[in-house]
């Protein structure tokens, strides 16, 4: 049953994020060779990962102690998810990737406006909640949406050279809790944040992803552009607002440069890897 105080969410790719320390010592003892060998397997695996039709893989170099590689996979399903981690395992560099942390999610677009407006429409027609005809319009509709916004549930990688990734939470306290805020509260305070990443278009393209179920926060937020200053920028605006200040808890954030898989070597050796190309 469609429960009209909870908006309903369309679902895209299936993302994994993978977060690793390169064991530094252990590859300081092989050979130059040695390690060119191990990049250029590693690369042969990856680099067809990169731009595929059924989902991306990017590469970012972390900054900071939380890591030094993290892998972001855009894939059609969790099947999918998990040939990536395997195909990872099998190669010889996975000997010296010691993980960090992941993070497992779904993209996903919330309806606050659709989910209101469809019960309203439908309740026009004098169809009730909870009865087969309702269900039955309201998942139809739902899905002529879902083609609507395929582009937004199944977004290629965008070029911006800089990635940011945190997870968050609605909070759920005893004083203040999202959940028991009225549906058309949450919806007004929803506009209001989505308002300001609008005024940051062109300069910074977000991804969400829902994990609710999947991993310990509910929420990842993939941020990519092409200087990092932007994710400053706009985090802080957004920390502003009623939907953020009052509710919004932030889990670790992770920031890197993104390279090409082909520049894997380069990073081995303790060199600045090279960027991936641009798409035309």
């Amino acid at each position: 049953m469609h429960n009209p105080q909870v908006p309903e969410t369309l679902e895209g790719w299936s993302v994994l994020h993978q977060m690793f320390r390169i064991r530094w010592d252990a590859l300081r003892g092989l050979s130059g060779a040695d390690r060119r060998a191990l990049a250029e397997e590693a690369a042969a695996t990856l680099a067809p990962m990169e731009d595929r039709p059924d989902g991306q893989t990017t590469l970012v170099q972390l900054l900071g102690h939380k890591g030094d590689l993290m892998l972001v996979h855009f894939r059609p399903d969790f099947d999918a998810l998990g040939a990536c981690e395997l195909a990872l395992a099998r190669l010889r560099l996975s000997d010296y990737l010691a993980p960090t942390t992941s993070y497992v999610s779904i993209v996903e677009l919330g309806m606050y406006e659709m989910t209101a407006k469809v019960h309203q429409d439908l309740a026009a027609r004098g169809l009730v909640p909870g009865r087969d005809e309702f269900e039955q319009a309201f998942d139809e509709e739902m899905a002529r949406q879902r083609e609507r916004v395929k582009s937004r549930l199944f977004p290629a990688l965008p070029d911006g050279r800089f990635v940011c990734f945190y997870p968050m939470n609605k909070r759920r306290g005893e004083v203040k809790n999202w959940y028991m805020v009225p549906f058309e509260r949450r919806a007004a305070m929803m506009r209001e944040h989505g308002m300001i990443g609008r005024h940051y278009a062109g300069r910074v393209v977000q991804v969400i992803s829902g994990s609710i179920g999947f991993d310990d926060w509910e929420w990842g937020v993939d941020l990519f552009a092409d200087e990092p200053l932007v994710f400053k920028k706009l985090i802080y605006e957004m920390r502003f607002d009623e939907a953020s200040a009052d509710y919004a808890e932030f889990g670790p954030f992770y920031i890197g440069r993104r390279f090409a898989a082909r520049s894997l070597s380069r990073l081995l050796d303790g060199e600045p890897p090279e960027p991936p190309a641009r798409r035309p």
